[in-house]
């Protein structure tokens, strides 16, 4: 595997575009299509890993608060990246060798390649993971631990099941396309800029009326029972945030 500390924050993915693009797209552009495709292969290293979603929502949100304090030209994103799942995997109890690290990502660059050796080239690499989880910590003041809408969205999907027809439940993917939205919400920066409770309605919102399914009417609508202190406007901020997300991955394609 190429060392990643050794590219340059310009550089993307083996095989693809370098960050450069085109003149059209602006430098801010430019970067949030590198935040994507990197927290695109945070997941993916993720499920490769065996990685629960609470660990891999810990590895995306550890990057992305830490690209919020640092510039991406100075930085290496994949090496980052790297970094951030080694140190959720510690912060959520579901330990992680580096090894089985450094590995699932070189398959990542080069899928048809075997495991790389213990030589000179893995330990330095190793290295750059283990001092860059360092410097992580540093940056973010050791504050590693967050609040995710995972627990949130389970409790109201739970009572959302309770309210509405049986049928209708069943024969509609509320529940899954809730989490697909949620895990999609992480290829940017919502996780820092929304209420943990607030995403978790928005998406749960969001999955309801694709399907179609109507709850029932009351006094105070459905998400201000289950969240006193969201508001349509904290929905609709979201939602507008996580349709601009798949726009962006029509673009990195």
């Amino acid at each position: 595997m190429e060392d990643p500390s050794s590219r340059t924050a310009h550089d993307g993915p083996p095989g693809q575009v370098a960050r450069g693009g085109s003149d059209s797209e602006t430098d801010v552009t430019r970067e949030i299509k590198t935040h994507f495709r990197v927290c695109r292969f945070i997941m993916e290293s993720g499920v490769k890993l065996g990685m629960r979603s609470v660990p891999v929502a810990t590895a995306c949100e550890l990057y992305h608060r830490f690209f919020e304090c640092v510039s991406l030209r100075v930085y290496e994103p994949y090496l980052v990246a790297m970094s951030c799942v080694y140190l959720a995997g510690k912060v959520e109890e579901q330990h992680l060798r580096t090894r089985d690290i450094i590995n699932v990502s070189h398959r990542y660059f080069h899928n048809a390649s075997a495991p790389l050796e213990c030589d000179r080239e893995f330990w330095e690499l190793r290295d750059s993971v283990v001092q860059c989880e360092l410097l992580i910590l540093r940056q973010l003041d050791f504050h590693v631990s967050f609040r995710h809408p995972h627990k949130y969205l389970l409790h109201y999907l739970m009572s959302v099941k309770a309210l509405v027809n049986r049928h209708a439940w069943t024969r509609t993917p509320v529940a899954e396309t809730a989490w697909a939205l949620l895990r999609d919400c992480y290829h940017g920066v919502m996780c820092i800029h929304h209420a943990p409770q607030h995403i978790a309605i928005a998406t749960l919102y969001l999955a309801l009326n694709s399907y179609g399914v109507e709850m029932p009417v009351g006094e105070r609508e459905w998400w201000q029972v289950l969240c006193e202190d969201v508001t349509k406007e904290d929905i609709n901020a979201v939602i507008s945030d996580l349709l601009q997300l798949y726009d962006m991955e029509a673009k990195c394609v």
